[in-house]
């Protein structure tokens, strides 16, 4: 089983796209299953820290200010498109476009591979959180430290078809509304629309610019981006199969492993769609050092809305692991 993991053969320096805000051009690196885009900003030997972004919105965005001031202190930060997003693409007609939560952790395997990135810290929300979660779960000798968004996002699919209280589902209409073919259809014929709604109910109190919102929406015209979309959502639903070459991993997964490596959980005191908690909920998955924090006005997207707080969590993550 490959799984998705790099090879030996990179285009690492190679450029796919112009300056993009303070994060330098768009860069490209290739693994067995995707060429992977990515920026990268920082000192060449800096501490490595791989950051991470969410759905529906773009690594610029997310790290536009974290990124240059990890570098600043430091850091070598490297901030990819997740599968389906932007200047990434599938290398492989025949390859299942699978958003599951595996398939997420695997990529960012194969992005340390193929980078000859021995270990780094990761750091992520939403979609980019939870591929690190896995990560960091599976491959714990490869993570230095680890910031979560709204805590342990491992899924739990052997009670994915149980339901939650009204006041969370709520919050999830698009899970359900991606069950279905109008889901998909809706997606397909206005991918921009959605994300929109997304964007305001997820994160209230956020005042983003017309600027912010078209950049972000550019990333998602990757003709894989609706099928990756809607496969992570059913799958996560426990709603469609996940693709053969995850399966042990999936299997590993529904374990609900403990992340062992040092660890910092956020949660946004304005998050629309995951209600802010102290952290006592999932405190048993993390079993290193441990830290979390509840981050005043900021919704789902924490590294956007409240950069300062996310740059500072990823700064307390290294000295947690002592580096």
């Amino acid at each position: 089983m490959n799984g998705g993991r790099g090879n030996a053969r990179t285009a690492k320096g190679s450029t796919g796209g112009a300056p993009d805000g303070g994060l330098g051009a768009v860069r490209h690196v290739r693994t067995d299953v995707l060429d992977i885009a990515y920026h990268d900003i920082g000192p060449a030997h800096g501490t490595p820290v791989v950051l991470l972004h969410g759905w529906p919105f773009d690594p610029v965005g997310s790290y536009g200010a974290v990124a240059p001031a990890l570098a600043r202190r430091g850091y070598r930060c490297y901030v990819p498109y997740l599968r389906g997003h932007g200047e990434t693409r599938f290398r492989h007609a025949h390859t299942a476009r699978s958003g599951q939560q595996a398939a997420l952790g695997a990529d960012l395997l194969a992005f340390l591979d193929a980078l000859r990135v021995p270990r780094a810290l990761f750091a992520g929300y939403d979609w980019g959180g939870r591929a690190a979660d896995v990560a960091a779960a599976l491959w714990p000798e490869r993570c230095a430290g680890l910031v979560s968004v709204n805590g342990y996002l491992i899924q739990n699919l052997a009670v994915a078809r149980e339901p939650l209280p009204p006041s969370i589902e709520s919050g999830y209409w698009y899970f359900f509304y991606f069950l279905t073919e109008r889901g998909r259809k809706g997606l397909t014929r206005d991918r921009a629309g959605l994300a929109r709604v997304v964007w305001q109910r997820n994160s209230p109190q956020w005042h983003f610019t017309e600027a912010e919102f078209a950049r972000a929406a550019e990333l998602w015209d990757n003709p894989d981006y609706v099928d990756v979309v809607i496969h992570g959502y059913r799958h996560r639903l426990d709603a469609a199969p996940g693709a053969p070459a995850y399966a042990e991993w999936e299997a590993l997964l529904r374990e609900q492993p403990r992340i062992v490596v040092p660890a910092v959980t956020l949660d946004g005191e304005a998050d629309g769609v995951t209600p802010w908690t102290d952290g006592s909920g999932y405190a048993a998955h993390f079993t290193g050092p441990w830290n979390h924090h509840v981050i005043p006005g900021a919704g789902h997207n924490v590294p956007q809305e409240r950069p300062d707080a996310f740059t500072e969590a990823v700064v307390e993550a290294d000295a947690l692991g002592g580096t």
